[in-house]
């Protein structure tokens, strides 16, 4: 690709159009998400007008870029970068979904820029960190006071509120409305507000956490994440890094079977050092049977 689409903006100015790629996976438990410039970008590049559908293009864009071949592909939002230069470029960002066998150059925790959003240990380390902040915050504007400490509360899960796993894009821009991310000052990070991105990069990776989030809620995206034969337990894990909470085994377990989203393989895991788990690989007639079927997340673990 070496041209980039232009677009007319509402001033009349040419408006360059670029593909941003929130691509994910999970291993050993943990979220990723592939990067480029020392992990200050995800991966980008000039949009083309081209043959077939948007999302065909993408995924051979993605694979030509990075070789990796994505399962799932949603478009999310489309962002306008004013910060290169006096024309705007519009960011068209899509998630996508992937599988990986060992962590390569370029994929990094989600959680090194949203520490905050990880609530499966219960110990609120990187919650405590920020709560001070956001405090002080709210009371700049007495004004305001009320309706802030109400809006950190419900954001962010604190004093007695629920903790909202798919608010992810609300949280981050929380933090940016109240000056305590860098991309909101150009100045040096607030201790605990996670590692910063250039351009639009961790707003648009907020805004695909936060829609995965709430999709494994109602759709069996999830299974793009992992290998054609898994264990249940894996299973668990996978969802659990994706929603960042801690699940009931039972319930967890219960559900799957209720919805009857896996069958067995015949064959055993014997590496997981115990007993040896059953394979089992995702019904795939399942999204005939029921286009709406999902792995609805069981109540979480309390923090």
């Amino acid at each position: 690709m070496t041209t980039t689409a232009e677009h007319v903006g509402e001033h009349g100015e040419q408006v360059g159009a670029e593909l941003v790629a929130v691509i994910t996976a999970v291993q050993n438990a943990t979220p990723l998400v592939l990067t480029t410039a020392d992990g200050r970008l995800l991966p980008s590049g000039p949009l083309v007008p081209g043959r077939g559908t948007m999302q065909a293009n993408l995924r051979a864009w993605v694979t030509r870029q990075t070789g990796y071949e994505l399962g799932y592909v949603e478009q999310l939002y489309t962002f306008a970068d004013r910060s290169r230069g006096p024309r705007p470029v519009l960011e068209v960002s899509y998630l996508g979904l992937t599988t990986v066998s060992s962590v390569t150059p370029g994929w990094r925790s989600w959680l090194d820029y949203f520490p905050w959003e990880d609530q499966r240990s219960g110990d609120d380390g990187a919650l405590a960190a920020l709560a001070p902040a956001l405090e002080r915050w709210a009371e700049e504007d007495p004004e305001q006071a009320e309706r802030r400490r109400l809006r950190v509360a419900v954001t962010f899960g604190l004093h007695g509120q629920p903790w909202p796993p798919e608010l992810t894009l609300q949280r981050y821009e929380l933090l940016y409305e109240a000056g305590l991310v860098p991309e909101a000052h150009g100045g040096a990070p607030t201790p605990g507000t996670g590692q910063p991105m250039d351009r639009d990069h961790r707003r648009i990776l907020a805004t695909g956490i936060g829609r995965l989030r709430a999709k494994i809620q109602y759709r069996p995206v999830v299974f793009e994440m992992l290998p054609e034969s898994f264990t249940l337990g894996r299973l668990q894990t996978t969802v659990e890094a994706v929603a960042g909470q801690l699940l009931h085994k039972q319930n967890f377990r219960r559900l799957v079977e209720q919805q009857d989203l896996v069958e067995e393989t015949g064959e055993v895991d014997s590496s997981t050092g115990g007993r040896p788990a059953k394979l089992v690989r995702f019904r795939r007639a399942v999204l005939d049977e029921r286009e709406a079927a999902g792995t609805k997340l069981p109540i979480a673990r309390s923090r």
